[in-house]
């Protein structure tokens, strides 16, 4: 499942999913918004295009590190300190597969797909990566 959404999601139904028969080994990534003086974060995303970038690298990493299952939930919109934004689920038969897979998900997210994020403060906002 890639899913770009306002809306919280759920840990653990995702989680139940991936599970099977062959997988020994389940891996998370849950991206939250930290406290670092911000008041709030700003989520945007073009859609039409940051969904076929999540897929092509779910089935990159399918076939890289032999993942059973890839789900990727990325929310977007208004979200406070303390929120979830992005949640990747990992299944595979051993460990060391679902920890790699999980790691190069969230690398080629930040860098491949165009999902912005505006970081409100105090004293004023700034788009994260324009500095």
């Amino acid at each position: 499942m890639i899913e770009i959404t306002e809306a919280d999601f759920s840990i653990e139904e995702v989680v139940e999913r991936a599970k099977s028969e062959d997988v020994g080994a389940i891996v998370t990534f849950l991206g939250t918004v930290r406290n670092d003086g911000l008041k709030s974060m700003e989520l945007e995303a073009y859609k039409e295009a940051a969904i076929p970038e999540l897929e092509r690298i779910r089935d990159e990493a399918i076939d890289r590190f032999q993942l059973k299952s890839v789900d990727i939930i990325h929310r977007i919109g208004s979200l406070s300190v303390g929120d979830n934004i992005v949640l990747i689920v990992c299944a595979a038969g051993h460990r060391k597969e679902a920890f790699e897979g999980c790691s190069y998900i969230i690398e080629e997210l930040k860098v491949r797909a165009p999902i912005w994020k505006k970081e409100i403060k105090a004293d004023g906002h700034r788009w994260v990566g324009s500095d």
